[in-house]
């Protein structure tokens, strides 16, 4: 954001706001609200007349300056008034901008940054360009940003931050800043210092409990200074960011001004409300009551969008500009009308479905006292929160379609709210469940009640039509719920409560399963139950004769279907409703059965319909700690949920027969589990609780219980046993934690002539037998290695041992630094805690000689260090002879000096000195290099 310089010193506060004109192009009115100094800087404030915006992309490219004329110059007060620029911008493109503004020059005297009187004022506004986001707005502060504060008071200001859109809106801190005047440049102002204790570092807040503080509420706005500690004039800046659809799509900042005063006087109070909830249609009633401890007298005062007023307080009249739709909330009595302590006001505001959006609107309420006039005026305020929610749509219902392919025709009365892009979600689900809900105590979730979105309408549309996308509902035994709700549309948001529950069936011409029971558990003698009811109509009544074919695939969900049964019938009072299904691979494989129903039309068989699948129960259990868990499944068309099951568990010595031992309540499928313990929770029968062991297998069946909830099926309850599974507990028992110890190192014998490539470190450790609370710790079975570079790297996995293995060589390394733990694991692969970290270091000593002889005869040739140098990571090793003079430097951390320069000429005998800059290899990441100084005699 760049700063343009006008006049002289007159800017106390102020913010950019930006709303688009039209959805045709992106053309956006930017409007600059500025609050003047009219007793020092009136002339500077007559004389500003127009400023210039920059216009900029948020990340890259160059700035564009805009030319705005001031519009409006009104009072705020005797030493302030408000100050409105605007013009017009059309954006070339798509994306992120920032607009910004610099107006030379802010007020003098404030104390909490340097030179004040010589500081551009500068605000800006981020802003994103998407056509997506229709004629969006930024918000727009509705209380001015000038306030006072008494030293000592804790003192609250709010922005009154008001987004016609309904996005939402956040707040955090920022810092005042200043720009460079013909430049799209800015940076934080000079000596800028925090309110609450850069200025007194010992302030305190009001109650004398705490340091001073400063902060703003991320969610309400609330900017409060608990307390002020030094009298003078202070600027603070806030950032008010813009979201919506959890996307930030904007952010302004907010420049204001601060005056605290010393004095007697003390701020009024206002009594808190509550937030509000309320149907659209409904009237809102607030009562304020304040009171002031001076009793001097008082004025209220309100701001938010609900009054569609301006910042000065002004109706707004052209409705292209409106913060809301009609009608507007009022408060009395107005700010001209004092009042004697206690004071009462009244926030009045009859809503209507134009008012439905999912962001609350907020109110701000201030009272002010008025105090004599040697005295600071203070203030107060209350915020409160209103949401208007819609009401939920009513006279759902739904018959049969009677068509092809069955379904229902549902039909609801004409909603009320009818927004434009609102739409009805229809859902839909199997079961009835009842219950009704309220838009602000309990909406309802319809994915929480278990309900399926099947389809969206314009919200002006009363019927819906469902077969299932044309696959039709299914009939018999099945009741389906339906309910809707009104989803509204960005940028308001927000939905109806749902909808009271229609449920009902689809009546069904032919027979239903009942029964897929598993029988006998085998991989190729197992044995599989299917019953099945007779139609629901009388022989004669549908021409005969008929046949039942029954059908099976493999899997709970097979659809490779193959008849196995062929069953003619009279509908008498035989035994033609069953078949016993032999020969099945029941211990590895679920089926899945369906019928078709026969009759006789025009002398030749022909299908009536086939019924709903229905698979048998398939039981899966696995180890648990000192335990086994169950769990089972079926896919069938009557309901299993919300039954009592039952777990039988096979009799120790007594191969094939099971004990019932526990019933077990479940809801979803997702609770049709179940883990045994051993403890027998079916007493009726006997106790048969055992105590479990790793080594030794447990068998279990299930038995599952369900209904059709169709009244018109009367079959009672359906019984159905799983196939027998078997499997052992595990012991989650975690193992100790091993004691390490790591082979020490020597520094005495880390020399050049004992120096290897590659080292390596031994570790260690103890298994104890006991804890630290005396309990048998578990056998391990193997171990783990983990290591890390350094005292604060991060461990890995180096290696594994299977016990009673307790040693480990880390091998192939370069350097001893390092640290270790160790871990136990069990043969249930439960890992004990880590043991004690035990670390190693190098040696950190770099000993130099001081004579060394290079004449070639293979003996002290060399200037070496008398150190292994293996554990130094870097050096810089200078030589220099008596008088300074540079003559040798290597980096080689051997040094391998033969007495020559660099250049390769030979020095002559005599001392020379040396500096060796050495940085070590160890476990401490940010070691400092250490500088070794000498000196050395060469002798030749």
């Amino acid at each position: 954001m760049s700063t343009y310089y006008s006049y002289a010193t007159h800017v106390r506060a102020g913010e950019i706001t930006a709303k688009r004109k039209s959805d045709k192009d992106l053309t956006y009115t930017i409007t600059l609200n500025t609050y003047h100094d009219e007793i020092g800087g009136r002339m500077a404030s007559d004389g500003q007349n127009d400023v210039t915006f920059c216009i900029r992309p948020f990340v890259g490219g160059t700035g564009s300056t805009l030319l705005a004329k001031r519009r409006f110059r009104g009072s705020i007060n005797n030493a302030t008034s408000l100050n409105i620029f605007e013009a017009d911008f059309s954006f070339s493109s798509p994306g992120v901008y920032v607009i910004s503004v610099g107006i030379e020059n802010r007020n003098d005297g404030v104390v909490n940054m340097s030179n004040s009187v010589n500081t551009p004022f500068y605000v800006e506004t981020v802003l994103v360009i998407n056509a997506s986001l229709g004629l969006n707005k930024t918000p727009v502060m509705l209380n001015p940003p000038l306030d006072s504060a008494r030293i000592g008071q804790k003192f609250c200001h709010n922005p009154a931050a008001f987004d016609a859109d309904g996005d939402s809106l956040s707040y955090r801190l920022s810092i005042p800043k200043r720009g460079e005047p013909g430049t799209c440049i800015n940076r934080v102002v000079d000596g800028y210092r925090d309110p609450a204790l850069g200025i007194n570092p010992d302030a305190r807040n009001e109650l004398q409990n705490g340091p001073a503080t400063f902060t703003i509420n991320p969610i309400t706005g609330d900017l409060c200074w608990d307390a002020p500690a030094v009298a003078g004039i202070y600027n603070v800046a806030f950032i008010i960011e813009e979201w919506r659809d959890g996307v930030k799509i904007g952010e302004v900042v907010r420049d204001m001004q601060i005056v605290v005063a010393d004095g007697i006087n003390r701020r009024p109070i206002i009594d808190p409300v509550a937030n509000v909830c309320v149907e659209a249609g409904s009237t809102v009633t607030q009562i304020f009551r304040a009171t002031d401890p001076d009793n001097n007298r008082m004025i209220f005062s309100a701001y938010g969008g609900v009054f569609n007023t301006t910042a000065d307080g002004q109706p707004i009249t052209n409705p292209a500009d409106a913060l809301i739709a009609p009608s507007y909330a009022t408060f009395t009595p107005t700010p001209t009308q004092p009042q004697a302590s206690p004071a009462i006001g009244t926030f009045r505001w009859l809503t209507n479905c134009n008012h439905v959006r999912d962001a609350p609107y907020d109110v701000v309420i201030k009272v002010e006292d008025l105090p004599a006039r040697t005295s600071i005026q203070l203030a107060s305020l209350e915020s409160f929160s209103i949401t208007v929610v819609s009401p939920k749509p009513v006279g759902l219902t739904a018959r049969a379609s009677g068509a092809a392919v069955p379904g229902f025709i549902l039909n609801w009365t004409a909603y009320q709210c009818q927004l434009p892009g609102a739409q009805i979600a229809i859902y839909r689900k199997e079961g009835c469940s009842g219950g009704t809900f309220s838009a602000c105590t309990n909406p309802g979730d319809p994915l929480a009640l278990g309900y399926t979105e099947i389809a969206k309408v314009a919200a002006n549309i009363t019927t819906y039509t469902d077969n299932n996308n044309g696959l039709g509902l299914r009939q018999g035994g099945v009741q389906y719920s339906y309910r809707i709700r009104v989803i509204f549309a960005l940028p308001q948001g927000g939905t109806s409560p749902l909808s009271d529950e229609t449920c009902l069936d689809l009546p069904s011409q032919i027979p239903v399963l009942t029964n897929v029971t598993v029988d006998t558990t085998s991989n190729t003698r197992g044995v599989i139950t299917v019953k099945w009811t007779r139609p629901p109509f009388a022989p004669g009544d549908v021409p005969g004769p008929y046949q039942y074919r029954l059908s099976r695939a493999t899997g709970l969900n097979g659809t490779n279907y193959a008849v196995v049964a062929t069953i003619n019938t009279n509908l008498g009072n035989n035994a033609d409703t069953i078949f016993v299904d032999r020969n099945l691979n029941t211990l590895d494989n679920g089926y899945r059965y369906r019928l078709e129903f026969f009759h006789t039309l025009n002398g030749t068989l022909t299908s009536l319909g086939t019924t709903e699948a229905a698979s048998s129960v398939r039981l899966a259990a696995s180890p648990a700690s000192q335990g086994v868990r169950l769990e089972w499944q079926a896919f069938v068309p009557w309901r299993n949920e919300n039954q009592t099951h039952r777990v039988y568990r096979e009799v120790r010595n007594r191969p094939g027969t099971f004990n019932l031992i526990a019933e077990v309540p479940v809801q979803g499928a997702n609770t049709f589990t179940y883990l045994d313990n051993g403890v027998d929770r079916f007493l009726a029968d006997g106790n048969a609780s055992i105590t479990f062991s790793t080594d030794s297998t447990y068998c279990y069946r299930v038995e599952t219980v369900g209904t059709y909830d169709s009244p018109r099926i009367r079959v009672g309850q359906l019984f159905n046993f799983s196939q027998v599974f078997c499997a052992s507990p595990s012991d989650s028992t975690r193992p100790c934690p091993p004691v390490l110890t790591l082979d020490p190192l020597d520094c005495n014998d880390a020399t050049t002539t004992n120096c290897p490539d590659k080292v390596s470190n031994d570790l260690n450790w103890t298994y104890p037998s006991k804890d630290a609370n005396n309990r048998d710790c578990a056998p391990a079975a193997t171990y783990n290695v983990y290591f890390a570079a350094t005292s604060e790297g991060t461990f890995q996995r180096i290696g594994q041992t299977t016990a009673p293995v307790t040693n480990f060589r880390h091998g192939g390394l370069d350097s001893y630094a390092g640290c270790y733990y160790v871990t136990a694991v069990t043969r249930f692969n439960r890992e004990s805690e880590r043991s004690n970290i035990v670390c190693k270091d190098n040696c950190t000593t770099y000993r130099l000689p001081n004579v060394f002889t290079p004449n070639n005869d293979g003996k002290n040739d060399l200037f070496q260090p008398l150190t292994c140098p293996l554990f130094v990571e870097s050096v810089v090793f200078v030589v220099y002879n008596r008088w300074g003079q540079k003559l040798f430097e290597t980096t080689n951390p051997s040094l391998n000096w033969d007495g020559k320069t660099s250049d390769g000429q030979e020095v002559a005998a005599g001392t020379y000195f040396y500096q060796a800059t050495v940085k070590f290899k160890t476990i401490q990441p940010t070691s400092e290099a250490v500088v070794i100084k000498g000196w050395v005699q060469l002798v030749r």
